[in-house]
């Protein structure tokens, strides 16, 4: 029984995991956010890569998911640092998100909650092909909003790391007992095979 619900609460674990990478996907894509959008689509491939493992009994896959957990708290926390600037971070100085190829930041920033969004007309700041902007009155601050996000992975990962240990130890557990007990492949189990000694003898009746 608790093998059975450690496996039901791991699936609706990675679910929520699927919706909410799916939801920062969309995001980050129109943000042009490459370096997270990239991050995004290989914690989906892990976490489906979990959610089979945990469907077909695969000790190995579950780990393998536990394994990109760590990372991905990783890498959820360094943006948590960025957007609160701790430390040597800046979000000024470079565009780490956008791999130094545009001067795009997070979509929230222009269409956060409550943000009014003027454009300033003639400026030299601007380079070719893009304009400056200022954006007042929002409700909560874009870089707000990312720790926010990030701190849902962090937290949805750290529940995914305990259950996916939980779920393959079981199911290591499992194999060592089936092993144990008389498994097919540890005995070398071999149907039993008709022998070809046969006696014929002679039948008798009554003339």
């Amino acid at each position: 029984m608790g093998k059975c619900d450690g496996r039901v609460t791991l699936v609706a674990i990675c679910s929520l995991q699927l919706m909410a990478a799916l939801q920062r996907q969309v995001f980050d894509f129109l943000g042009y956010q490459w370096a997270p959008i990239l991050a995004n689509f290989l914690h989906i491939m892990a976490v489906i890569l979990g959610v089979f493992g945990t469907v077909q009994f695969r000790s190995r896959y579950l780990i393998l998911y536990a394994v990109w957990l760590v990372l991905w708290v990783g890498w959820n926390s360094f943006i948590i640092c960025f957007y609160l600037e701790v430390g040597h971070l800046s979000q000024d100085r470079d565009f780490l998100m956008t791999f130094n190829t545009s001067l795009h930041r997070s979509w929230w920033m222009e269409h956060g909650p409550g943000c009014l969004v003027t454009p300033v007309l003639d400026s030299r700041v601007a380079p070719d092909d893009h304009h400056v902007i200022t954006v007042s009155g929002c409700l909560l601050d874009y870089q707000y909003i990312e720790v926010l996000s990030a701190a849902l992975q962090v937290l949805l990962a750290l529940f995914g790391f305990v259950y996916a240990c939980y779920v393959s130890k079981v199911f290591q557990d499992d194999e060592d007992s089936f092993d144990f007990i008389g498994g097919f492949e540890s005995y070398g189990y071999q149907p039993p095979q008709k022998t070809s000694h046969l006696q014929l003898q002679p039948l008798y009746t009554a003339g």
